[in-house]
């Protein structure tokens, strides 16, 4: 098979070229309903599929209700081994790889074919292939629309938030992780795909077409007094060097609010670029692979000096975890807003003989301070709910932004 791409939401140990993912696994997802990425289970990242999140990294992210509850791992040998005996028996290896996933209690683990796989490295570049569906599993097991993107398929279609998905295609959802709805939302441009939902108990079905879709990781806003808002929405390609640049662009009293609410992860090596703009330099995060220790440094050079908040939630996950641990631990921003997801935990692509690809996980990442996020998140400075940016208004004011 080719080879693995070695920039989908994983950090690089330039050592020994080890791809690792700390993206949401939805994020493959984050283009859950559209292609997108919150394959992690974005993860995204986040990061997703024709329908899938971010990073992984598209606008859309499909994310699993709840946080982390552990490091459970699977056997690379004993998958491996389930795949390729599948396979000499005309079986389906990815589907065996599956059950020893599973049965191996690896909550982030995710087996996918090449298809899936190649249309989640095309999420890290902000771009997909679906309808324009986030998707979230709720804690009845059921498949819901968090978002819908404008001008999307889905958009013109009425859909909406809250909608529940029964089915795609005939295949019920319910109960499914988000990351195999992601891969039954994928497809190619053009091709349509069947979606049954519900709406306040009436049933709906709509027939879309699958389109390329598109969105800008980065957008960047004024407000009075001064006060530079630049929103991440996935840490996808480009992610980092769009954050330095709206850094170096502010005029000189500019305080910031780094707004990572709903931000699936990504790319690790763009959350630590974006980590940069406002650190010279230093330590960003440890994480273990296997129990051998490696550390991600920030670049010098960043702004150190103006005020800064960063805005999170329970959406806040992965890469845009360690980016809000980092700044909080090096005491360089306030976090403001709610607790985050808690998802910490490292995982590493391994080629299954069929073609397939195993996502499993080798171990878990650490802020400057030691502190493990998964399962537990980040606990923001100040809590604040609807009320986050008017209250990092008033922090900011506090540190002497605006008039």
């Amino acid at each position: 098979m080719p080879g693995l791409p070695a920039f989908c939401l994983r950090p690089r140990d330039l050592r020994r070229g080890a791809a690792l993912t700390l993206a949401f696994i939805a994020a493959v997802g984050t283009a859950a309903g559209t292609g997108c990425w919150d394959r992690a289970d974005a993860v995204g990242a986040g990061l997703a599929a024709a329908g899938t999140q971010n990073p992984a990294a598209g606008p859309e992210a499909s994310r699993e209700a709840g946080t982390g509850t552990g490091t459970a791992t699977a056997d690379r040998e004993a998958v491996a081994r389930a795949a390729a005996e599948a396979a000499a028996e005309g079986k389906s290896g990815k589907k065996a790889a599956e059950e020893v996933v599973s049965r191996s209690g690896d909550r982030w683990g995710m087996v996918y074919d090449q298809g899936e796989y190649a249309a989640f490295t095309e999420d890290l570049d902000g771009r997909w292939t679906g309808v324009g569906l986030w998707i979230e599993s709720r804690r009845d097991d059921r498949i819901a629309v968090e978002k819908v993107q404008p001008g999307s398929p889905a958009d013109r279609s009425g859909l909406r938030a809250g909608d529940r998905l029964l089915s795609v295609d005939g295949h019920a959802v319910t109960g499914l992780r988000v990351g195999d709805v992601v891969a039954l939302l994928r497809g190619g441009a053009g091709t349509p795909v069947v979606l049954h939902l519900t709406r306040d108990g009436a049933d709906l079905t709509e027939t879309l077409r699958r389109e390329q879709l598109h969105t800008e990781p980065v957008t960047v806003r004024e407000l009075p007094g001064g006060i530079t808002v630049i929103k991440v929405a996935s840490f996808s390609r480009g992610s980092g060097e769009q954050v330095r640049a709206a850094v170096r662009a502010a005029g000189p009293g500019t305080g910031f609010m780094l707004d990572l609410r709903g931000n699936p992860g990504g790319l690790v090596t763009e959350a630590v670029t974006a980590a940069s703009a406002f650190l010279d330099g230093g330590l960003v995060a440890t994480y273990d692979v296997r129990g051998a220790q490696r550390a991600l440094y920030a670049s010098p050079g960043g702004d150190t000096a103006r005020p800064l908040v960063t805005l999170v939630d329970g959406g806040t996950m992965s890469a845009a975890e360690l980016v809000t641990g980092a700044l909080q631990d090096r005491g360089r921003a306030v976090a403001v807003g709610t607790r985050t997801f808690g998802k910490g935990s490292v995982q590493m692509p391994t080629p299954l003989p069929d073609g397939s690809v195993a996502e499993l996980t080798v171990g878990t990442y650490r802020t400057p301070a030691g502190r493990s996020l998964d399962g537990s998140g980040i606990t923001p400075d100040l809590a604040a709910g609807e009320g986050a940016e008017e209250r990092a208004r008033t922090v900011l004011g506090g540190l002497g932004v605006g008039p």
